[in-house]
């Protein structure tokens, strides 16, 4: 008896607060309802007059010891690229060294001295001088603006030479008789064209896969319908390559449109041969707003048509073209291989035969193409000027297996991949 009194007034505390919640519940209930509905009210009228009032808010500042340094390099290029400067590439937390200022006034001194020695017409002293000044202060824009000047000429015919004896490489080419071998050679390069075009992008394919999918048409186990499309994409375009394009006289942006529609119509057929309506981001790259990407093709079209490009080497004209393209990045996806598909457009109606990029050498494409970014064409050039002759020695060199017109009757390996790239 006793315990059961205890646990009633144990419990009477508990009893009596259930009581009043129950009878004050529905009160309660209203009071928090009302309570939500006018902030929600004060909220949406917050929200009418203020248009940004949902937008994250930005940090002013950080503090200052985790402030980052942003060195913007904006997108110089020679007027002779015919592209406009609308892209900045910010290099973020920058790891330069601090100039030394004692170093840079002496080597600015020195600079002075050498330009007094090169009005005195003592060339040797000169560039002396010169060396001695970049030794100083390697990075002065003062010193290096000085250099190139001074080197600019010898570097230019250094190029000059290079693509005439490249031209000269493309004539002996022409005379060559169209054998057996040289047909087979034909053939392989047109498997290795693509082949590499796609790889350079990361598909895995190796080049006996896609010889395969090519000539019999059946699909290589473990990998992916991707990449057996992209495959036959590339072999689509080229064919509209060789057979329609290099037929016209004027290139337009229906003709990259095409090339575009082929080289993406199994892998993407949404995007494919379309024009791109969204902005896109490529590493520390960021191409032209969509709204703009017409205009720039257009203009590009116009430089291609302009009848003083004729006047340029076809591989320089070629390399400046395929820069183009990708600068502009008209497309969602396979901007890379519409641009080495124009660059052969460009050299096949000059009368060299399409030329193999090689996958080994993809750091150094997209290398080249970063140095063409900070405004300079001319290691790019060099690149496709170097991979051009390679193209053409790997014909020339198989057409030697002929003596006398009997033709060596055997097949074209992987061996000839390497010979490309070497």
């Amino acid at each position: 008896m006793y315990r059961k009194r205890q646990m009633v007034w144990f419990l009477s505390p508990f009893l009596h607060i259930a009581k009043v919640i129950s009878k004050y519940a529905n009160f309660v209930a209203f009071v928090i309802a009302a309570l939500f509905l006018s902030s929600f009210v004060q909220r949406y009228i917050q929200y009418k007059l203020d248009a940004n009032f949902w937008k994250p808010k930005r940090l002013v500042a950080l503090p200052a010891r985790n402030d980052p340094t942003f060195f913007p390099e904006i997108f110089p290029l020679e007027e002779w690229t015919g592209v406009k400067p609308f892209l900045v590439i910010p290099r973020a937390f920058s790891q330069e060294e601090v100039p030394d200022r004692a170093r840079e006034q002496e080597a600015l001194a020195a600079l002075s001295a050498a330009k007094l020695s090169r009005s005195s017409g003592n060339a040797k002293k000169t560039k002396t001088i010169i060396e001695h000044a970049l030794a100083l202060a390697p990075h002065h824009p003062d010193i290096l603006t000085e250099r190139r000047k001074r080197t600019l000429p010898l570097v230019n015919a250094i190029d000059t030479k290079l693509l005439q004896r490249i031209e000269k490489e493309r004539d002996e080419f022409s005379r060559l008789p169209v054998t057996s071998t040289m047909k087979r050679a034909m053939r392989e390069s047109y498997f290795l064209h693509i082949y590499h075009s796609v790889a350079i992008e990361g598909n895995t394919l190796t080049l006996g896969q896609t010889r395969s999918i090519l000539e019999s048409g059946v699909a290589v186990a473990g990998k992916s319908i991707l990449e057996h499309n992209e495959v036959i994409g590339m072999d689509a375009a080229l064919r509209f390559l060789n057979h329609s394009l290099l037929m016209i006289n004027e290139i337009a942006v229906d003709d990259i449109l095409e090339m575009h529609r082929r080289v993406l119509g199994n892998a993407n057929p949404i995007d494919a041969g379309r024009i791109r309506t969204t902005q896109v981001f490529v590493g520390r790259f960021t191409p032209i707003a969509p709204e703009y990407v017409k205009e720039q093709l257009e203009e590009l079209i116009s430089w291609l048509n302009d009848p003083s490009t004729l006047e340029m080497s076809p591989i320089e004209k070629a390399a400046i073209a395929h820069y183009k393209l990708v600068v502009i990045h008209p497309f969602v996806d396979g901007n890379g291989r519409t641009a080495r598909l124009l660059l052969n457009l460009i050299l096949m109606r000059a009368g060299f035969p399409p030329v193999i990029l090689p996958v080994e050498s993809r750091a150094e494409y997209y290398a080249t193409l970063h140095t063409a970014n900070l405004g300079d064409l001319r290691p790019f050039i060099r690149y496709i000027a170097r991979y051009t002759e390679n193209t053409l020695k790997f014909y020339i060199g198989s057409s030697e297996s002929c003596v006398g017109g009997a033709c060596a009757d055997h097949e074209l390996g992987g061996e000839e991949s390497e010979r490309i790239q070497s």
